[in-house]
């Protein structure tokens, strides 16, 4: 039967819900003209004109929820929406790359989720399939089906149990924890520092006043009597306040990581209140990224992200990096490498560090503000000590980084398009810069600096060569 042919089905009435948050938001001006009228004295008037705005805000809800349905055929979805200019949308299984299930709070006690079909025709930010409320048990069994029809698979899957496969990696409450800790950023602290500075000012709430201690030490001693005791205690006051909230912003987003492997595809669940079950399939990854820094080295934690095709839908931006182990040891990276049929590099691993240069040019660059260079020479220095490739027979490595450190793990075939830059002081020095791009990437590409020109060339050539 085809999507045309097919019983159309209905959105859940909670999806309401969602459509009237976004209906309000639009009609902000309406409500504040209302507002400005019962200011005014004008009672009636401003009754008037916030009844007729919620009255057909509600009725165009209801309209769109009620002309809203979607067909489940044998060879494609059809999703109809509009009230007087409608749209008839179809989407052949063969064309769906991801399906995304999400729950927010509401949705889980109504037991409905909203479910994201991801084409790899869809614009910058848009799905091109969304339905906003459907049960759960419905949602799982289309997200089943369409994997069996882009697969080929025969049988009916919607009323098939399939066994929940051991999880390729999984993290508790004390590993969520640990990562909220690790989490606290300096741009965090600049954030909180700044609102202590600005809105503090307003609500009287700024620890690094004297003011501020009086009253909560009474026997302050060194802390009231120094300026520089009240800006310490600021400082922890600032550092606590950015540890709770990377603690809280981890767990609502990371409660309850589990990545399992469905078949060929990685399935990934997460979230406190919104609960997000994301499919990503293994064909569609392009390249890894196995993070750390210094501090989360020396306690021997990684982040395992990769770039895809697929958007994370749970983060609500196109071509965001699938994080598959935000917080992982090296050793438990490798079932989730295995899977895509990677390994990560070892003590073999032969790496080829950059040129010197990429230190000396950056320092002559800085001569004419000297004291600059002074606080940032040894930074670069660091940033060359650990900027290296390895060119191996089917992939390319790429490690960079000193205070983020980044270990790029690059399929030959997976290379979209290779740019070989220099600038003037490059060419004084004989170095040259790569820049390699893959399907579904970061706009700006993977960046390998300051490679000696010949060797740039080489590497230039070889990536572009067809696998033999």
């Amino acid at each position: 039967m085809s999507a045309d042919e097919a019983t159309p089905e209905h959105l859940h009435p909670i999806a309401l819900l969602s459509g009237l948050g976004k209906a309000v938001r639009n009609l902000f001006g309406g409500i504040a003209a209302g507002g400005y009228f019962a200011f005014k004295g004008q009672t009636f008037v401003a009754l008037m004109m916030l009844g007729g705005i919620a009255g057909v805000t509600l009725a165009g809800l209801l309209l769109h929820w009620w002309r809203f349905s979607f067909r489940v055929g044998a060879d494609a979805i059809r999703i109809d929406s509009g009230i007087l200019s409608r749209t008839h949308r179809t989407i052949p299984y063969d064309r769906i790359q991801d399906v995304s299930i999400s729950q927010s709070p509401v949705h889980r006690l109504a037991g409905v989720a909203r479910v994201t079909l991801e084409t790899g025709s869809s614009t910058a930010g848009k799905d091109e399939g969304d339905l906003e409320a459907i049960s759960l048990a419905r949602a799982e069994a289309l997200r089943e089906l369409v994997r069996a029809r882009r697969t080929g698979a025969v049988a009916a899957v919607e009323t098939q149990a399939m066994a929940e496969p051991p999880p390729l990696f999984a993290m508790d409450a004390c590993r969520v924890l640990t990562l909220g800790l690790l989490s606290f950023s300096l741009a965090l602290f600049a954030a909180l520092f700044g609102a202590t500075q600005t809105i503090g000012n307003v609500i009287d709430f700024d620890p690094f006043r004297r003011k501020f201690w009086e009253p909560i030490l009474a026997e302050g001693g060194w802390l009231l009597d120094h300026r520089i005791g009240a800006i310490l205690g600021g400082l922890v006051i600032v550092g606590v306040a950015g540890l709770a909230t990377g603690v809280i912003r981890t767990g609502l987003r990371e409660w309850g990581f589990t990545l399992t492997l469905t078949g060929r595809s990685f399935r990934r669940r997460r979230g406190l209140l919104t609960r997000t079950d994301v499919s990503l399939p293994l064909r569609r990854i392009q390249a890894g990224v196995i993070a750390t820094g210094p501090v989360r080295e020396r306690l021997g934690w990684v982040r395992l992200a990769v770039e895809s095709l697929a958007s994370d839908a749970s983060e609500g931006k196109q071509r965001e990096d699938h994080v598959l182990a935000p917080l992982a040891r090296p050793d438990e990276l490798a079932p989730v490498l295995h899977a895509l049929g990677w390994e990560a590099p070892g003590p073999e691993t032969a790496w080829r560090m950059v040129d010197r240069a990429h230190v000396t040019s950056f320092c002559v660059a800085l001569l004419p503000v000297f004291p600059l260079l002074l606080l940032l020479a040894p930074l670069r220095w660091l940033d060359w000590k650990r900027t290296a490739y390895a060119l191996e027979a089917e992939r390319l490595l790429i490690r960079t980084g000193w205070w983020r450190r980044r270990l790029l793990i690059l399929p030959l075939a997976n290379i979209q398009t290779v740019d070989l830059t220099e600038n003037a002081l490059g060419r004084r020095f004989g170095i040259a810069a790569l820049t390699i791009a893959v399907a579904g990437g970061s706009a700006g590409g993977h960046h390998l600096p300051s490679l000696p020109r010949n060797d740039a060339s080489l590497l230039h050539r070889r990536l572009l060569s067809p696998a033999p």
